[in-house]
Parts: structure tokens; C-alpha cells; sequence
């Protein structure tokens, strides 16, 4: 499985694929190819750690700083 991004080209969207994975199942300039399309969301980092502990300071002493 390879994950890639969508881009605007033009009017158009598109994907590179990588040369590593296209190699690895022999495929070549003209073959054709069928791909399984897989809408993966963007992740929005803020919130991601709901549930961890609370950030608590340690008492060592860190005077030289």
C-alpha cells in the first residue's frame, strides 16, 4: 500500500506515484493499472492527547539554567 498526496494540477487533481512501488509490481510506461481509491482524513493535532495525565513539573533541581 502506498499513501499519497492530491494535487491541483491545472483544472485538474492528480497523484505521483513512486518509481520504489511501481518497480515492485513490474510496472512500466503504458501499462495500465487499476487503483482502490481511499479518502484518508487530515488529522487535526489540537486535542489529540484527550485523556493523558496533566503535565506536572518535576522538583529536580536544575539551578544552572
Amino acid at each position: 500500500m502506498v499513501t499519497v498526496e492530491v494535487k491541483q494540477w491545472g483544472n485538474s487533481l492528480g497523484v505521483i506515484l513512486p518509481i520504489e512501488s511501481l518497480r515492485a509490481h513490474g510496472v512500466e510506461k503504458g501499462d495500465l493499472i487499476e487503483l482502490d481509491i481511499v479518502a484518508k482524513k487530515r488529522i487535526d493535532a489540537f486535542g489529540l492527547c484527550k485523556g493523558a495525565s496533566l503535565f506536572t513539573e518535576e522538583d529536580e533541581g536544575h539551578e544552572e539554567f
